[in-house]
């Protein structure tokens, strides 16, 4: 048996009909305690988790320190292996005392200071002072111990030489020096970048699977049915779903961004009509997408499996959130332009620590806009008002 009704968008678009179907879909919000704990405590504690669970800051790493020879100026460089901060060092007499912690993980490289320390030093340019031995099983931790282990050694021989003979030969031998600044994030903390794109991750989830789910679900209970039946067209009915979980992901992204600064210490240098703006256009593509899957897979497992694949885990993959986008192959970069993600994580670590650059902002709220138009009009091409029982 087949109802069939207007499969055309319907009758002009009535103001009154999208009221009540949006007061619908608030109360149905209100009444569902699982709607509620994913749209506000589940925020909360995944950006705890990215809070504190990833970091890509490196400090105290265990390094050993192979102490070879005798002499004052190994003891020396030794010295100042110890005074890092960076480095939590392990003295050694032999590389055998700790190449066993080396191979299980629990020392991450050492630092062999050879027993002719002293003539290698005096024929400056004609071979390595010093060995460096990492453990290539983390390449970002070995790369920041060979590069922080060679600054150490530089450093030394810059104080060394600036300490020693005439000024005119400190002055030959002396290597150049440099001093780095840090703009948007001087302290080179991790957090202060992961967050802002943490949220964007969990808005990513929370908008397309919390939308997903609960369309599906209607589609699985009968309820979209009666909804069908009524005089609203399709675009009514899109718009008073969209509506209600459009506030609603406002709201936490907006509690998120008060958990960023006032529990994690990541400064707002933008402002607050941006935050806004930017939120705005990401939640048009990520509710899009919940609504497009919850119209093609109609059951709220398939919608939910649906939503990680095609959403959640493109935007933790593909976003820049965790690797750089430039480093991926061709393809992938291109990809990555067709995932909202992209545009929504580096807007918000913009606003958050550089500030309302719209020179940046404006091509990705455009961008995800756009993104979004697409979303909602396949949806709305997808979804008839024809039942098939």
């Amino acid at each position: 048996m087949s109802a069939n009704f207007d499969s055309s968008l319907g009758p002009r678009f009535d103001l009154r009909r999208l009221a009540a179907l949006a007061r619908k879909e608030t109360l149905q919000i209100v009444r569902d305690p699982a709607a509620i704990l994913i749209a506000f405590v589940l925020p909360i504690v995944l950006l705890f988790l990215f809070a504190f669970a990833v970091s890509l800051d490196v400090r105290a790493v265990r390094l050993g320190v192979v102490l070879e020879s005798d002499s004052a100026q190994a003891q020396s460089l030794a010295a100042a292996f110890a005074a890092t901060r960076y480095f939590d060092v392990i003295p050694a007499r032999d590389r055998r005392e700790l190449e066993p912690d080396v191979i299980a993980g629990r020392v991450h490289g050492m630092v062999v200071i050879p027993q002719d320390f002293d003539e290698r030093l005096g024929m400056r340019g004609r071979g390595p002072l010093v060995q460096v031995v990492t453990d290539g099983t983390e390449p970002n931790t070995a790369s920041f111990v060979e590069g922080y282990a060679q600054g150490v050694v530089a450093n030394w021989l810059a104080g060394r030489n600036s300490g020693a003979g005439s000024p005119g030969a400190a002055r030959a031998v002396a290597a150049p020096s440099f001093e780095p600044r840090f703009w948007f994030n001087p302290e080179i903390e991790s957090r202060r970048f992961l967050i802002p794109g943490a949220i964007a991750i969990v808005m990513t989830m929370i908008g397309t699977l919390l939308t997903a789910l609960v369309v599906a679900r209607e589609w699985e209970r009968g309820t979209m049915e009666a909804v069908m039946s009524t005089p609203a067209s399709i675009l009514e009915i899109l718009a008073g779903k969209l509506i209600p979980y459009f506030g609603l992901g406002v709201i936490a992204t907006l509690g998120c961004a008060a958990a960023a600064v006032f529990l994690f210490d990541v400064p707002l240098r933008g402002s607050l009509l941006a935050l806004l703006l930017l939120t705005c256009s990401f939640l048009v593509p990520a509710l899009g997408q919940g609504l497009l899957i919850s119209a093609i897979a109609r059951n709220q497992f398939i919608a939910a499996e649906a939503a990680l694949i095609s959403a959640f885990l493109p935007a933790l993959l593909l976003s820049g959130f965790l690797f750089e986008i430039d480093s991926m192959p061709a393809v992938i970069r291109w990809f990555t332009h067709i995932v909202p993600a992209r545009y929504f994580v580096a807007s918000l670590q913009t606003v958050f620590l550089a500030g309302d650059v719209w020179s940046q902002l404006a091509p990705s709220m455009l961008a995800m806009l756009g993104i979004g138009g697409v979303f909602f009009a396949i949806t709305t091409l997808r979804t008839r008002k024809s039942l098939d029982t």
